[in-house]
């Protein structure tokens, strides 16, 4: 991360810090292992809280196309960011609860830097319900978290019939986290 995102990182964090509640920019290692399973040629993928583009670029760096990439973020300093480091990436500044409004279909993945587990039922349920509208069967709602617990609440986890996998701890990221891959069971 470049010193000047950084700067832009903490700034923000200090004056929205209702919308920017992490500590730190996720490490290149958590970044890492939220895409470890993207494909590029498997299609579109949809990035809920992309901040200053370091899953943005790990992303890219998986080899999928800027077009196939739909980053949203609300803060709209984040967004001229993005839009200025990744000219066709497709920016949509707009809250993550609106992700099945999106006009985007098939997507392989949703990969989240969102605070989840600090968000209010309603709108993890319209994130994870909207998620599920935009990918294609079979695809995954990628979600880290710093706890022991799935950063899904356990109602939304029922109520769309959630399974999951977990990642190992990420150490050297701050603080450590664990990478949860959600998939909704066929009915």
């Amino acid at each position: 991360m470049a010193s000047s995102d950084f700067s832009l990182f903490m700034g923000q964090l200090l004056r929205r810090p209702h919308q920017v509640v992490a500590l730190a920019p996720s490490s290149r290692f958590l970044c890492a292992e939220m895409v470890a399973r993207i494909d590029p040629a498997a299609g579109p993928v949809i990035e809920l809280g992309a901040g200053t583009g370091n899953i943005t670029q790990a992303i890219l760096d998986r080899g999928v196309a800027q077009e196939d990439l739909h980053s949203i973020e609300m803060n709209p300093e984040f967004c001229d960011r993005l839009r200025a480091r990744f000219p066709r990436l497709n920016v949509h500044q707009m809250s993550a609860g609106e992700v099945g409004s999106l006009a985007v279909n098939d997507a392989q993945a949703v990969v989240s830097g969102l605070p989840l587990l600090s968000m209010p039922l309603g709108l993890q349920r319209d994130i994870l319900t909207g998620t599920f509208q935009r990918v294609r069967p079979g695809g995954s709602y990628v979600q880290f978290t710093y706890g022991p617990k799935p950063p899904v609440a356990r109602a939304v986890r029922e109520e769309l019939d959630l399974q999951w996998t977990v990642s190992h701890k990420i150490w050297w990221n701050m603080p450590p986290a664990r990478v949860y891959r959600f998939t909704r069971t066929a009915h």
